[in-house]
C-alpha cells in the first residue's frame, strides 16, 4: 500500500463535483506527478488530499490510517506539508525568519533542519536577512519548499513549483525535488511543465475533467502515444 492514498476521491466547493473518483498516491521516497490540461481538477485533488475542499466521496490514508476526517493542520501534524502555487512566502519577512515560520509546530532545536536547508538551497543561506519580497521567483520557490520541510514532514506537496521561472531555475528546482525524494520524503507535485515533470516521475497520474485518464510510471506515460499527442504536444 502506498504511504499517502487518495481513493476514489469526489468533491468541490459546494457546486458541481470537480474531481470524480480520482485516486493518487505516492510512496516514500517517489515522486508521483498529476498532469494534464487546464481545468482538469489537479489543483483540486490536491487540495482534497490536504482536507481543503468538502468530499462527497472517497477517502484518504495515510501511513494506512484513514485522516479523511482530519483537519488541514491535524494532517501538516502527522507529517503532511503544502506549498501552494501563489503567495507562499511571507514577504516582508527575511529568507530566515520564512524558514523558522516553518518551525512553528515544533518544540525542539530546529538548528540542524536549518542547515540542512541552507545546504539543499545554498542561495538562500547566502540572503538569509534578506527580506523574501525582494527575492527573484525561483528564489521565493526555494524558500517555500524550504519552509515546508522545515516541518520535518513525510509528505511535501508541490502546487505547480515551477510556474513562472525559467527554464534554467525549473531545472534546478526538478534537481533539488529529487534530492528531497532521495531523503526519503514522498512527494506529490502537480506540474504544468507535464514532459519534464514526468521524466523525474516514479509514478504519474493524467487527470481529465476531474478523473484518471491515465496512471503509469513516468517513463510509461512519456513512451504512451495518446499522452504524448494529446497532452505533452506530440
Amino acid at each position: 500500500m502506498s504511504y499517502l492514498i487518495g481513493e476514489k476521491l469526489t468533491g468541490g466547493y459546494g457546486g458541481p463535483d470537480i474531481i470524480k473518483d480520482c485516486t493518487l498516491s505516492v510512496d516514500k521516497g517517489e515522486i508521483a506527478v498529476v498532469v494534464g490540461p487546464n481545468g482538469a481538477g489537479k489543483s483540486t485533488a490536491m487540495k482534497a488530499l490536504l482536507g481543503m475542499l468538502k468530499l462527497n466521496g472517497g477517502s484518504v490514508k495515510l501511513d494506512g490510517q484513514d485522516i479523511t476526517s482530519m483537519s488541514p493542520q491535524q494532517r501538516v501534524a502527522k507529517g503532511m506539508a503544502f506549498v501552494p502555487q501563489n503567495k507562499n512566502v511571507f514577504v516582508s519577512m527575511t529568507v530566515e525568519e520564512n524558514l523558522e515560520m516553518g518551525a512553528f509546530l515544533r518544540r525542539d532545536d530546529i538548528t540542524e533542519t536549518m542547515e540542512q536547508i541552507y545546504d539543499l538551497f545554498p542561495i538562500l543561506k547566502t540572503k538569509r536577512r534578506q527580506v523574501a519580497g525582494e527575492l527573484s521567483g525561483g528564489q521565493r520557490q526555494q524558500v517555500a519548499v524550504g519552509r515546508a520541510l522545515m516541518t520535518k514532514p513525510t509528505v511535501l506537496m508541490l502546487d505547480e513549483p515551477t510556474a513562472g521561472v525559467s527554464p534554467i531555475v525549473m531545472d534546478e528546482l526538478f534537481d533539488r525535488i529529487i534530492e528531497i525524494k532521495r531523503s526519503g520524503i514522498a512527494i506529490l507535485m502537480v506540474e504544468q511543465n507535464a514532459r519534464q515533470a514526468l521524466n523525474i516521475a516514479d509514478i504519474g497520474f493524467v487527470l481529465v475533467t476531474g478523473e484518471n485518464r491515465f496512471t503509469d510510471s513516468g517513463d510509461a506515460l512519456l513512451a504512451n502515444e495518446e499522452v504524448r499527442k494529446t497532452f505533452l504536444g506530440g
